[in-house]
């Protein structure tokens, strides 16, 4: 019931009345007014009037289910929200839900991981209250082959939102990293269940560095956060809801054509790289050239002395020549 007093709260200016909240949600005033109580115990700022009812003043910074719930503006995503305060990834949790049936849309947040994993089997730095863990279930009707692309669908979502929501500018590091100011800030991570022909499911994970103010020494010279960044306060809740909306615009363009041809230019656009030398770090033979932007098929194409080479991203990494950008 938290969730439909907050969004009730919000989607009202001014005071909103207890009969109203009464009515609203089929209940009685007791249980609202403990309702409001216990929102108010978890930091929420909630003003009683006489003959008014309650005002919303401010909200925490949380990252809870009710909160999202009470914020969602998202079409198809986040109709199923899964919180937890600790949970060793969310990816592991998302593909556990996929095994139990849980619907396309469905995501996962959680406060803390205990073993948050990057790309290429690397750990995460997940500490509490201070970033954004988060993993969304998919159901689509594509190709295998054509799953890696939605790690670029998710860079652009988080891209946008990072650019409109801060005025700050985010940019891509091919094909997984969300960069501030040649600092990482981001990283996807998209796993999927599938056989030769057919997709059980894709689980898209995203980290992001919200309110960190340092790092561990092995990764203090990549990593950064938004808040070191851009200086003010954010709250988590706000992000996560940008992020899935400017998800669900993304992902329609690229299910039209179940390809990336229609966000080319705008990812371009963002790529940290284009037009500048890099190194693709192939375990086969790793070469150097100019990163010249994506096709419509997600490879980053580098043009070589040899002619054009193009990359996917689930066999290589990219970095700068001169450092990780």
């Amino acid at each position: 019931m938290k969730a439909e007093i907050l969004a009730a709260l919000r989607n009202k200016k001014g005071y909103v009345s207890g009969q109203e909240l009464c009515e609203h949600l089929g209940v009685s005033r007791t249980a609202v007014w403990k309702g409001i109580q216990k929102l108010k115990s978890e930091g929420y700022q909630i003003e009683a009037v006489s003959n008014k009812g309650y005002c919303l003043i401010s909200s925490p910074d949380v990252v809870s289910a009710e909160e999202l719930k009470s914020i969602r503006k998202t079409v198809w995503i986040g109709k199923k929200i899964v919180y937890y305060d600790a949970t060793d990834s969310t990816n592991i949790q998302a593909k556990h839900l996929a095994e139990e049936g849980y619907p396309h849309g469905t995501y996962v947040v959680a406060g803390r991981q205990e073993a948050g994993r990057g790309r290429r089997g690397r750990s995460w730095e997940s500490p509490e209250h201070d970033g954004i863990f988060m993993t969304l279930l998919l159901r689509p009707d594509i190709r295998p082959k054509e799953a890696p692309m939605l790690t670029l669908v998710a860079a652009m979502a988080v891209t946008v939102a990072v650019r409109t929501m801060y005025q700050l500018p985010a940019e891509i590091k091919w094909p997984n990293d969300i960069v501030l100011h040649g600092k990482k800030i981001c990283g996807i991570l998209t796993e999927m269940s599938a056989e030769i022909d057919s997709i059980h499911y894709v689980v898209v994970g995203i980290g992001i560095n919200v309110s960190n103010q340092q790092f561990q020494k092995s990764i203090a010279p990549v990593a950064t956060s938004i808040a070191l960044e851009g200086g003010r306060q954010i709250y988590r809740a706000e992000l996560i809801e940008a992020v899935w909306e400017q998800f669900e615009a993304y992902y329609d363009i690229f299910f039209q054509t179940r390809d990336v041809s229609g966000i080319i230019e705008a990812y371009n656009s963002y790529l940290v790289n284009m037009d500048k030398q890099v190194r693709v770090l192939d375990p086969k033979e790793p070469f150097e050239g100019i990163a010249r932007g994506i096709n419509g098929q997600g490879e980053l194409m580098v043009e070589t002395e040899s002619g054009v080479q193009l990359v996917s991203s689930g066999e290589v990494s990219v970095r700068g020549v001169y450092g990780y950008v």
